[in-house]
């Protein structure tokens, strides 16, 4: 048996305003109720430039070039203001502006369907051959583009979706099949997305690590998308999609869906299967949701702030076998919502928090960081959602008090210390949990962190199937180091078997004497 460890992760955001406008729920469904709608009107007065995105602290801690409790420290409202340093690049990935996200989607379409025009692709062409995870494959498979008219007729039918740069049209994504309502444009721009953004953090996560794409064996994508036509409409199988895209060409793979849960639930998948030696590399990844782009712009509007829901958000995560290095996943004693836990915040918490302390023998003093649904707070308070982060804390804090392993009074000072300002985009899967395993991964290879908790937690009843509430959640914690046993000295082996080869070949020349 092996212990599975985090070895390295990798988060991108792709700015894309201009398809908030298009394909966000919220504004679609404003589009079809009111076609004059004033907040419609209103919507591009209220959008961020590039560079008012990539300065925007929560998304630069994010991309790994600042910490949480750096970002408790910066005054809010951190919209406001030139706050922090505006870097595109960061340590787990990047922010990816609008027009390049365009080549992505193009990049990754396997079927003809991502048009992009001419004139904007000999603009754009400059800046994807510097582009240090693109190669002269992709930039082929991009190739020259269409005629602007071509894509003007394709939208002009309705065959098509737009893609738009302010005004200008720059592509479209073509409908897959006539009649096929899982296959309208919609649907197919939505899926391309979450498809390219996925890429993108695996072509990150790949680039940073030492680790032949070759020898990963399976991979798990556990987005909220799901692919597919009228006769099964989540088929899948993004994972394979993507990892095409990375050259992972001995891998398998599978889909994973939980709502917001999932890519806890995919995580615990991926240790499973490590610790149970069925694979060594197993990458866990999801691309973002254009659905959500802009979810709470109306109240946004309302009070005269950027809307701050403006970016796709994506992530790949690698577990693998132990190497005496990397932080560990703890697999003996994982927090479960089951089916008969109740949904009360406070049976939630026992589940997914008090109950795999409590089996190690360990309180919730004992957790230097939880991450939960790490909503940016300024994206969801004016909707009316409050701080969902520091909601959270607080019910794990009045669940410790409950158990008598601390007073009331300590409740906001175990807010700070065990908590974090949310800073991962409001991307339903994206913010559960995920956001803080790169840093988990950093602070405790650095000797800043003996224990953090990753804790997903998601909303079944959204596909009214069920009432029920879903989450899980897994310790992270130092290596111990290799037990015997845990580590095949590969050369070792090769001299055992040369050893016992030339004992068998002396042992057949002194029978022949």
């Amino acid at each position: 048996m092996h212990d599975p460890v985090v070895k390295s992760a990798a988060y991108v955001l792709a700015h894309v305003p201009n398809m908030a406008f298009e394909f966000g729920t919220t504004q679609d469904v404003e589009r079809q109720k009111d076609p004059e709608s004033t907040y419609l009107a209103k919507f591009s007065d209220h959008l961020r430039t590039f560079e008012q995105v990539i300065g925007y602290a929560p998304f630069q801690t994010y991309i790994g070039n600042m910490h949480p409790d750096k970002l408790a420290t910066i005054p809010r409202p951190w919209y406001e203001g030139d706050k922090v340093e505006a870097k595109r690049h960061g340590r787990y990935g990047e922010i990816m502006p609008e027009d390049e996200f365009f080549a992505w989607l193009r990049l990754v379409d396997a079927f003809e369907l991502v048009l992009l025009e001419e004139q904007f692709l000999n603009e754009l062409r400059p800046r994807l051959e510097k582009n240090p995870i693109m190669n002269e494959a992709d930039l082929e498979k991009i190739g020259s583009g269409r005629s602007g008219e071509e894509i003007q007729k394709l939208v002009d039918e309705k065959t098509a979706a737009p893609l738009k740069l302010g005004d200008r049209l720059v592509g479209c994504v073509r409908r897959a099949h006539e009649v096929d309502a899982t296959l309208t444009a919609h649907v197919i721009a939505e899926n391309t997305a979450s498809k390219a953004s996925g890429a993108i953090a695996l072509r990150h996560l790949l680039d940073k690590t030492d680790i032949d794409p070759k020898d990963i064996d399976y991979i798990i994508e556990c987005s909220e998308e799901a692919c597919g036509d009228m006769n099964q409409r989540g088929g899948g199988n993004f994972a394979k999609a993507i990892g095409e895209f990375g050259n992972c060409a001995n891998a398998t793979g599978s889909d994973t869906r939980g709502f917001c849960a999932a890519p806890v639930h995919a995580m615990v998948l991926a240790a499973g299967l490590v610790k149970s030696g069925i694979f060594k590399n197993v990458v866990v990844v999801a691309g973002g949701s254009t659905a959500k782009l802009g979810m709470n712009g109306k109240d946004h509007v309302k009070k005269g702030m950027p809307i701050l829901e403006d970016v796709i958000g994506s992530f790949a995560i690698l577990i693998s076998e132990n190497d005496g290095e990397n932080p560990v996943i703890r697999t003996d004693s994982l927090g479960k919502h089951t089916i008969g836990s109740g949904s009360s915040p406070q049976a939630v918490m026992q589940a997914l928090v008090a109950d795999p302390l409590r089996r190690l023998g360990l309180t919730m003093e004992d957790v230097d960081k939880y991450s939960v649904e790490m909503q940016v707070p300024e994206i969801t308070e004016p909707a009316g959602a409050g701080d969902v982060p520091t909601a959270n804390y607080k019910m794990i804090a009045a669940l410790a008090v409950m158990k008598k392993q601390m007073e009331r009074s300590q409740i906001p000072d175990f807010v700070t210390r065990h908590g974090m300002p949310g800073f991962a985009p409001t991307q339903g899967h994206i913010p559960s949990g995920v956001p803080f395993v790169g840093h988990a991964r950093d602070l405790i290879l650095e000797g800043e962190m003996s224990r953090a908790m990753i804790i997903g937690k998601g909303s079944l009843f959204l596909g009214r199937m069920t009432n029920l509430f879903d989450g899980i959640s897994f310790l992270m914690e130092p290596n111990p180091g290799l037990s015997e046993g845990d580590e095949i000295d590969e050369s070792a082996v090769r001299k055992l078997i040369a050893d016992a080869l030339r004992q068998v070949s002396e042992g057949l020349a002194q029978s022949q004497d």
